[in-house]
């Protein structure tokens, strides 16, 4: 794990309770993702998973614990980590196309303006935005163009790891799946490695390379990952003929439904560190355990 590409090695975060105590969401949570891997993570609310993707981005610090990319520590923010929020966070008085030369600009000091404008205009048009919605500004954009933006805002950067915290959640169904296929198509064109907040099971599967299954809060605990099995590309249409599609899906509704609970509230004795269960699950709805860390299975 500590070899992993990201390192998240014996993560705990604690608050004030009010009451003089401490109130624990989640303790000794280690796990690793590797290089180019498409990771994304289910619990319920309150587990910590917005928490551990603020400790990621830098946005915040843990009360123990130590989270490294590429052998280095993280601390801060940086640009070589990019945030796609659920609320777009696109600033408002700029077009679409000025929010992501904006990005592009820092990234690359030493590009002309046209470098910046062209790099920028490439990555909108990826996300399936091009002519004259790129000079609108954020308000005269609909929900899904302004999460376009910031897809191609975050992408277009070129961070060594993309998080991304519930981006599809304000969409509506269609609009939703749309994005989903248009943010595969920009992934597998890089070698950026994403982490992603979801709750929604049939979106994990579709996008990621593992899914991290985190029991309930308090003192939470990421307790399982689970290896998606379906060959790229997947195509939404497609992906339920897979035999595996309904084992996997069964197996994280079983856990999401009854297992993090269950799970739920075990403290760790002497400092336990607590590294998730690999499942790997093949078309009979078999598990097979193995080794904590997954290589990466993006083809």
């Amino acid at each position: 794990m500590a070899n992993a590409f990201l390192s998240i090695e014996r993560l705990t975060q604690k608050y004030p309770d009010g009451k003089g105590g401490q109130f624990t969401v989640f303790e000794n949570a280690s796990f690793g993702i590797e290089k180019g891997e498409f990771v994304c993570i289910l619990g319920h609310s309150g587990c910590g998973k917005s928490t551990i993707m603020n400790i990621l981005a830098g946005l915040s610090e843990p009360t123990s614990g130590v989270v490294k990319m590429d052998g280095q520590q993280i601390s801060g923010p940086s640009l070589d980590r990019g945030v796609v929020f659920q609320n777009y966070s696109l600033l408002p008085w700029l077009s679409a196309l000025k929010n992501v030369t904006f990005g592009v600009a820092a990234r690359f000091p030493d590009w002309t303006k046209q470098q910046v404008e062209d790099h920028s205009i490439a990555f909108l048009d990826k996300v399936g935005l091009s002519g004259d919605a790129i000079h609108r500004k954020p308000s005269q954009l609909s929900g899904g163009m302004r999460q376009r933006v910031s897809i191609a805002r975050a992408f277009a950067n070129e961070p060594k790891l993309l998080l991304l915290d519930e981006p599809f959640g304000a969409l509506d169904a269609l609009t939703r799946g749309t994005i989903q296929e248009e943010l595969l198509k920009v992934w597998s064109g890089t070698d950026q490695t994403v982490f992603m907040i979801t709750h929604d099971i049939d979106e994990a599967i579709l996008l990621a390379d593992r899914i991290l299954l985190m029991t309930n809060g308090p003192l939470a605990r990421v307790a399982e990952s689970v290896e998606i099995t379906i060959p790229r590309p997947r195509v939404r249409t497609d992906i339920v003929e897979n035999p595996n599609y309904y084992a996997i899906r069964n197996h994280l509704v079983q856990f999401l439904g009854k297992r993090s609970a269950e799970l739920a509230g075990q403290p760790s004795e002497g400092g336990e560190t607590h590294s998730p269960e690999t499942i790997r699950i093949d078309k009979t709805g078999g598990e097979v355990s193995a080794a904590p860390l997954l290589q990466a299975v993006k083809t």
